[in-house]
């Protein structure tokens, strides 16, 4: 019996006794009954345990847009700083806003469940101007930080985070997109630029014997989907930077199911039908090496006890040029490092 029903009970009998007025019963029964449904209210929450953490509006600053973490950090406009929390300086922050996303933010409406989204905006109205937005995100994408941190930063609540990062992330990729420091692309060889051979050039001023090279890749692994071979779950995702540091072609989020042949294809078309002959890229030894239209346009170092046959000048110019590949191919490492060093979150 519901504790709010047991006082009730217990007051009509104590009534039937007393012989009470029964002008009076009605009015006092319903206050009872609601004393008892407010109490059993506290009892029940009471033994709830949470199911999840997290802050309200008077754990929080008042006001979003006024003295918070984040407020005093884009006040500072220190590079060091911004590097350090969302992996951009401030200059390159200023490009992303002036790009469109600032322009984005405060036209498109934020699409609720509770409303339509044909409306005018009202960016006034917002918790955040379009700085704190990027700021925000930023946040999210260069750290694994829970979203009880961004609440703390940003001075919002919960359900207000969850919306404007998933609202956000769409408009930052729309604007990312039509930025071409943001594209990534295959170097072109015309009458107005080669790049493959400015990229061989610096490659080869500090590997000599490295004449062709214009790349370096890496395959990196996430836990995701299952691969039968490794009875495990995995993402893979094949990524190639050039010799400035910028990436020149990806294939991201394939299936782990997927063999890695079939992950490097679209490299394989592109060393085929794009690259011209001389030139070739630095891989890994479990990098594949494709079929024979793209022969020699993929070069690795000697896998561990592998046996080379030849003469005794052969072998050493065979190990010297190895030396080399392994010395450049560190340079991918390099690159991941950039790319996951400074946004956690991938």
């Amino acid at each position: 019996m519901d504790i709010d029903a047991f006082f009730v009970c217990q007051y009509l009998e104590d009534i039937q006794d007393d012989e009470m007025d029964e002008q009076l019963v009605p009015g006092t029964v319903m206050a009872i009954m609601t004393l008892g449904a407010i109490e059993a209210h506290r009892l029940r929450t009471e033994r709830q345990q949470p199911s999840r953490l997290y802050l309200c509006c008077p754990q929080l600053p008042r006001n979003p847009r006024g003295t918070t973490s984040w407020q005093i950090l884009y006040g500072s406009h220190n590079d060091r700083a911004f590097i350090t929390t969302m992996g951009f300086d401030v200059a390159t922050f200023d490009i992303i806003l002036a790009a469109g996303f600032d322009d984005v933010w405060n036209t498109t409406p934020i699409p609720r469940e509770d409303a339509r989204g044909t409306g005018k905006t009202r960016p006034g109205a917002r918790s955040l101007d379009t700085s704190g937005a990027l700021g925000q995100l930023l946040h999210y994408l260069n750290s694994t930080m829970r979203e009880i941190s961004l609440q703390q930063i940003f001075a919002l609540i919960p359900s207000t985070i969850s919306r404007y990062i998933t609202f956000g992330l769409g408009l930052l990729l729309q604007v990312l997109r039509r930025m071409p420091q943001a594209r990534i692309k295959w170097p072109q060889e015309n009458d107005e630029r080669d790049d493959f051979a400015e990229y061989n050039a610096l490659i080869v001023a500090r590997h000599p014997l490295l004449d062709g090279a214009f790349t370096s890749d890496d395959m990196e692994i996430e836990n995701a989907t299952f691969n039968g071979w490794l009875s495990e779950h995995y993402i893979s995702s094949v990524v190639s930077f050039a010799p400035k540091g910028n990436v020149i072609a990806a294939k991201i989020n394939a299936p782990g199911s997927w063999h890695d042949s079939c992950i490097a294809q679209p490299i394989y078309e592109k060393l085929q039908t794009r690259t011209p002959d001389g030139f070739y890229l630095v891989a890994d030894t479990v990098f594949p090496r494709g079929a024979k239209q793209i022969e020699g346009k993929i070069r690795a170092p000697i896998k561990t006890g592998q046996r080379m046959q030849g003469t005794t000048e052969e072998i050493e110019e065979r190990l010297a040029f190895d030396r080399q590949l392994l010395s450049y191919r560190q340079t991918a490492e390099w690159g991941m490092r950039g790319l996951q060093g400074s946004f956690g979150r991938l």
